[in-house]
């Protein structure tokens, strides 16, 4: 429930922590890594997650709305009712992505 709306982690390391039902509504996250990590009903709607690393990054129901993903790593991410409205994936590396 922590609450990082709008927090600047660009680049920074997060690889492993749990953020279940976070705020990092239009956060910059890009190019941070954020392999394994549990974001299950996080909202990241508006989220700038160009060329992070997600590998593996439990988003089960998270809100990425309107969120950049451009060339991130989402393989093996779990998307399982994740609403990804209006977000941009292209480029995004989703190799064996579940829920999509």
């Amino acid at each position: 429930g922590a609450i990082l709306r709008n927090a600047n982690l660009s680049g920074a390391d997060l690889s492993g922590a749990e953020l279940m039902e976070a705020n990092l509504r239009e956060a910059n996250l890009s190019k941070a890594n954020l392999r394994g990590f549990d974001l299950e009903g996080a909202d990241l709607s508006g989220a700038n997650l160009n060329g992070a690393n997600l590998n593996g990054a439990n988003l089960f129901e998270a809100n990425l709305s309107g969120a950049i993903l451009s060339g991130a790593i989402l393989s093996g991410a779990n998307f399982t009712g994740t609403n990804l409205d209006g977000a941009d994936l292209t480029g995004a590396d989703l190799d064996g992505a579940i829920g999509l």
